[in-house]
């Protein structure tokens, strides 16, 4: 997968847009709390840290003035020992280093002058040595006395960290648990939209869980089910027409027959019949319903090379075949036929150049990865570009190329129908030098049987 590819998938993606969004929220819910709880804590956290820092510097010095002279020593050795306070004498060479600027240092130290005095000296780094440092006198002596930094810090960097990584972690499950609220009924609808695009019948999705997933799945089985009644209502439909109009025709051709009438006139009436008669079957097949489950494989090669073998026996039509061996599709055979026919039959019919006596028709078969792509292509004027979508539509006829004064207009919407049931694709494009190509891609059939 490509760097595009990932990006393209992460954008459509629900899960990860579901994640971001929550990620997102709650990154700014949680800064936006926590500007508002450290502007609100403020006050009374320096209060509190100032009142702590207080209490240890009385502590210490009161420690200090009542304690014996030969155990003071060992008095600042507890003190470090035990609570992390150290007392250092400051002296005028010390190298001090302003205390970090926060919005908590201007309060505290507002409330510490308050009751040790304004000389109070602050610092985070006293001779290198880093840590909290306050000043205090003892009977006109100065010291310094250092408390850890976490005295003052309540929270470092690396709690901060932790709390992020568990509002991600708590947004990553979010958005897969909703993803995949969604997404379940979201795939099993797409897979009943394909069943129906194919021509299958599918299960009735189930009409539970949130009211939206119900209504629309719902109204999909409302849908499938409407459109099985109108499937078979037209069979019937197909089956009157089929009666109703092919068995006034026959009669017809009976007595055109019975009739006394010249060879001529009974031709003319027989063909006219038997026109009427092909463009009824032409309408009867395109409304036929497909049928998957009749699906077999079938050597595409061998069905080409027979059909393009019978059409070269007409006198006005040569055929230029490059047909692959041993190419096989899934499908019904006799669909595939009728396709391979219509197609060289109109080749024939518009394929030939003004000026020529015989249709040159090419004929091509070959597999490229795990498609089969068939071409079928003449030499006559072609198709203007702005009708090529128009010509695949039913009941349509072109009169500026390509024209017939004849038929239905339903010979290549007939041939892309069939191509649809198949899973294929089916395109028009001019040649160059003039021709209409009509080019085929089926999927190849890795059951290859005979």
């Amino acid at each position: 997968m490509t760097a595009a590819n990932r990006l393209a998938w992460l954008k459509s993606g629900l899960l990860w847009r579901t994640f971001f969004l929550l990620a997102f929220l709650i990154t700014v819910s949680m800064g936006t709390w926590v500007a508002s709880f450290r502007i609100v804590e403020r006050g009374p956290r320096a209060q509190q840290v100032a009142a702590q820092i207080i209490s240890i510097v009385a502590i210490t010095r009161a420690a200090l003035t009542h304690s014996a002279p030969d155990l003071r020593r060992e008095l600042l050795f507890d003190l470090a020992s035990d609570e992390g306070i150290r007392i250092y004498p400051l002296e005028d060479t010390d190298k001090i280093e302003p205390p970090p600027d926060t919005a908590l240092m201007p309060e505290l130290e507002k409330e510490v002058r308050a009751r040790l005095g304004n000389n109070t000296k602050f610092s985070s780094k006293v001779n290198d040595i880093g840590g909290f440092w306050v000043s205090f006198k003892i009977d006109g002596d100065e010291y310094w006395l250092m408390l850890d930094r976490d005295r003052v810090d309540r929270n470092s960097g690396i709690q901060w960290l932790q709390w992020a990584s568990v509002a991600l972690l708590l947004s990553l499950l979010g958005a897969m648990f909703i993803s995949t609220l969604i997404n379940q009924p979201l795939a099993r609808l797409t897979a009943a939209t394909r069943a129906v695009a194919k021509g299958q019948q599918p299960e009735p999705l189930p009409e539970t869980g949130p009211t939206e997933i119900e209504e629309a799945n719902r109204s999909f089985n409302q849908m499938v089910s409407d459109l099985q009644r109108i499937e078979s209502d037209r069979a019937i439909i197909l089956a009157g027409i089929s009666h109703d109009l092919r068995t006034p025709l026959a009669r017809m051709l009976l007595e055109v027959e019975m009739a006394k009438l010249s060879d001529e006139a009974r031709i003319g009436m027989q063909s006219d019949l038997a026109q009427m008669d092909a463009i009824i079957g032409q309408f009867l097949h395109y409304a036929k319903p497909s049928d998957t489950s009749s699906f077999l494989p079938i050597n595409l090669s061998d069905l080409i090379h027979n059909i393009a073998q019978n059409a070269a026996r007409q006198s006005d039509v040569l055929i230029q075949t490059d047909i692959a061996p041993d190419v096989y599709v899934s499908g019904n055979e006799t669909e595939l036929i009728r396709v391979f026919d219509n197609l060289l039959e109109n080749a024939r019919r518009y394929g030939k150049k003004d000026d020529a006596d015989i249709v040159e028709i090419d004929l091509d078969c070959h597999v490229r990865q795990d498609k089969v792509l068939i071409e079928v292509a003449d030499r006559g004027p072609g198709v203007p570009d702005s009708e090529m979508d128009r010509l695949l539509r039913p009941f349509t006829r072109l009169d500026v190329a390509r024209g017939q004064a004849n038929g239905s207009g339903l010979g290549l919407a007939i041939i892309s129908r069939i191509i649809k049931q198949h899973g294929g694709k089916l395109r028009l494009r001019n040649r160059e030098g003039g021709g209409l190509a009509v080019q085929i891609a089926l999927s190849a059939s890795r059951d290859i049987g005979r």
